[in-house]
């Protein structure tokens, strides 16, 4: 080795060797990518090994790369075990804490827990975005996601905050002029209005109903990627939607919307998602703690 690496010029190369992009890293730590290059061939010069091959269209990770960045995530995984074990001894959490959720969901209950949140630990720096696609938690940078669903992939850690189930309803008003179906298979001869949200199915709507899990294809001149405009176009009498209970239970409560089909229903559980188990972070664990107390207090399924 000709000299010790910089920390600075580690990170910026495990960021490019996950994006295999320097003007995507470049971007997202604004920068030109003229400097990450930069950084980058200073950091091979350090090391004495290529680390990169790159070409006009591509960058890819040489041999000697694969090796650095393995002991390089080593070394900043144990920097980040460090400096959340000191914060987990601090009496209040502190530092940026980066959280994702769908739009309907974050907008409705997760901004305002977020709120509760910030105002009872005031040295976190909290950052919510929401999306209408599944995140991806390590290469986003994403420290935990409150998502609805109970499909999750093998590598993530998740902690259900509060059961949930999605439902049928319609208005009264569409139930007046198009009748109430009577079956699943009757779906297919009234306007449903179909969300595209995260990775749900797009028209295929899969229930669990008196003789196990069935499934129906579903079609409507309304659909949207937004739970909210598909809830509102169901109120003006629209179609039937499938959604989650904690977005309609107000609707049903009050009749402007009722349920159809209830021996139908999906399970959709609200879960807090990560990546690392929650003794390795004090403000992810406060987090979903916080989460979990907030949901149980505000929100029940019922028949729990």
């Amino acid at each position: 080795m000709n000299n010790l690496p910089s920390l600075d010029d580690l990170d910026i190369f495990l960021q490019v060797a996950r994006r295999a992009s320097f003007a995507a890293v470049a971007e997202a730590r604004g920068m030109s990518a003229a400097f990450v290059s930069k950084r980058i061939r200073q950091l091979e010069a350090d090391l004495g090994v290529r680390l990169l091959h790159r070409t006009t269209r591509r960058v890819t990770v040489s041999e000697e790369g694969e090796r650095v960045y393995q002991w390089a995530q080593q070394m900043f995984d144990a920097l980040q075990r460090m400096g959340d074990e000191l914060d987990a001894g601090q009496r209040e959490p502190a530092g940026q804490l980066r959280i994702a959720s769908s739009l309907g969901l974050g907008r409705r209950l997760v901004a305002p827990a977020l709120s509760e949140l910030a105002a009872r630990y005031p040295r976190l720096d909290i950052r919510l975005d929401v999306h209408d696609r599944l995140v991806d938690l390590a290469t986003e940078g994403i420290d935990l996601d409150i998502r609805v669903g109970d499909t999750l992939a093998p590598n993530l850690i998740a902690k259900r905050l509060a059961r949930n189930r999605r439902v049928l309803c319609a208005s009264p008003d569409y139930l007046a002029r198009r009748g109430t179906p009577k079956t699943l298979a009757d779906l297919a001869g009234h306007d449903c209005l179909v969300i595209k949200e995260r990775d749900h199915p797009f028209g295929l709507w899969h229930l669990q109903g008196p003789a196990g899990e069935e499934s129906v294809r579903v079609t409507g001149a309304l659909s949207s990627n937004h739970g909210e405009v598909v809830h509102q176009w169901c109120l003006d009498g629209h179609g039937i939607v499938l959604r989650s209970w904690w977005d309609v239970h107000d609707s049903l409560d009050d009749g402007r919307l009722v349920r159809v089909l209830e021996g139908y229903q999906q399970a959709a559980d609200i879960w807090a998602v990560y990546t690392a188990p929650l003794a390795g972070s004090a403000k992810v664990r406060v987090a979903v703690e916080f989460f979990r107390q907030y949901f149980a207090d505000r929100y029940q399924l019922p028949g729990d």
